[in-house]
């Protein structure tokens, strides 16, 4: 597989984030939306960056078992329930990310959300990634 990141002069400078992901590859990974739950099926964490920490974690644990790496995710969707938390936690956010997917960012939005499936949670994440 091969991934080029496209951040254009003309946008604004992306952190955490790129504009565009141009990805050729063999097989598209789909991944379900990933929340804070556990192997019980109990969301842990009562913070914003406990909940992303874990979310991140099960959407990459899904990534692993399907072949992935981090370096594979094209596109991954946030959803918050309070984007102003989100924005007040960013940079914890970043440091999670980096420690957990590393620096090649795939193109991400964050939207906020009234609320998800699960009452507890405050992030759900979601995305597709391309393998070779």
């Amino acid at each position: 597989m091969t991934t080029e990141r496209v951040n254009p002069p003309e946008l604004s400078p992306p952190t955490g984030f790129s504009h565009a992901v141009v990805a050729a590859g063999s097989r598209l990974v789909f991944l379900a939306g990933q929340t804070a739950l556990d192997t019980d099926g109990k969301i842990t964490g009562d913070t914003l960056p406990e909940q992303f920490e874990k979310a991140l974690g099960n959407l990459l644990t899904a990534l692993r078992a399907a072949g992935g790496t981090p370096a594979d995710l094209a596109r991954i969707t946030v959803y918050a329930t309070d984007v102003a938390d989100y924005r007040a936690h960013a940079r914890q956010l970043g440091r999670i990310w980096r420690e957990s997917a590393g620096r090649d960012y795939p193109a991400m939005a964050v939207v906020e959300v009234v609320r998800l499936w699960d009452e507890r949670a405050l992030v759900e994440l979601d995305g597709f990634a391309v393998l070779p």
